[in-house]
């Protein structure tokens, strides 16, 4: 579904815009979202190509399993409250690494392994959870770099790691 004819959206979009001062301001113009069981695109969706189309739907099927897991009051409370909604939100970095962690997984198989170890996707990621961009949920730039460290590490061995 497009985000710009949904009104939910257009409300989440008001409030980021507030709560992060300004620091996501692009919620309908660039990033995918996940409520229930539907799947919310931005308006830049379709100049996007298919393998990052694909990589993106890969990270968002995490954010699908996860609502079905917890459900709408489970996912809301995990990804607005613990501990503080700004700033240090251990309960959305948590689902955020489990998605995040299939991006990575994701692009190693459709662009290979060192697409998924390039500095640029790591500084991507990194700029996700520290900026405003998911409500500066994680201000240790490095455990994030070494939690993608041990991603990588664990993609190379062929196993999976832990989230954090």
């Amino acid at each position: 579904m497009q985000k710009r004819d949904d009104p939910l959206s257009k409300l989440i979009s008001v409030v980021l815009r507030v709560v992060t001062f300004g620091g996501q301001s692009h919620y309908m113009t660039s990033y995918v979202t996940t409520l229930g069981q539907g799947v919310y695109v931005p308006t830049s969706w379709e100049r996007m190509g298919d393998a990052e189309r694909y990589i993106v739907l890969r990270h968002e099927a995490v954010h699908l399993r996860q609502f079905r897991r917890l459900g709408w009051v489970g996912m809301a409370l995990l990804y607005t409250l613990p501990f503080l909604p700004l700033g240090l939100a251990y309960g959305r970095a948590r689902l955020e690494w489990e998605a995040f962690a299939e991006t990575l997984r994701a692009t190693a198989e459709v662009h290979g392994f060192a697409a998924a170890a390039r500095p640029e996707l790591h500084a991507r990621i990194t700029r996700q959870f520290t900026s405003g961009a998911y409500g500066f949920m994680w201000p240790f730039p490095h455990v994030i770099r070494r939690w993608i460290a041990r991603e990588l590490s664990a993609m190379e061995r062929g196993l999976e790691s832990p989230p954090g």
